[in-house]
């Protein structure tokens, strides 16, 4: 399924892409029933007929879920859509850690927090 702005997953509409990685793609969307943005991680078209890697991933989505930390983002819930399962996260704003790195050597006392 391709993922363009303006599908819809259900009440979640489709802003704009902000990543993919080795096995997911990102998306920034708005839920239309609550009125706020929420990112979308979905499994790209070429993974969905994979058992494993579905498996894999609805365990991911349910450890992220379990998780409750001030650092983490929460997950608002698991959605099926066209096919395609969605995890449906908190969006937080702000740069990367690679934006960070791409500034220059972070000091040692900055490091510490972050590992932290």
């Amino acid at each position: 399924m391709a993922i363009l702005t303006g599908t819809r997953l259900g009440q979640y509409e489709i802003l704009s892409t902000l990543g993919a990685g080795g096995i997911v793609e990102v998306y920034r969307a708005h839920d239309t029933k609550l009125g706020r943005d929420v990112a979308i991680k979905i499994l790209p078209q070429a993974f969905i007929s994979d058992p494993e890697r579905v498996a894999r991933f609805q365990r991911e989505a349910r450890t992220h879920a379990a998780l409750n930390h001030p650092n983490i983002g929460g997950t608002y819930g698991l959605k099926e859509a066209h096919g395609a399962t969605a995890l449906v996260l908190e969006l937080v704003e702000g740069p990367t850690f690679a934006d960070r790195i791409a500034e220059g050597p972070i000091p040692i006392d900055d490091a510490l927090a972050i590992a932290r």
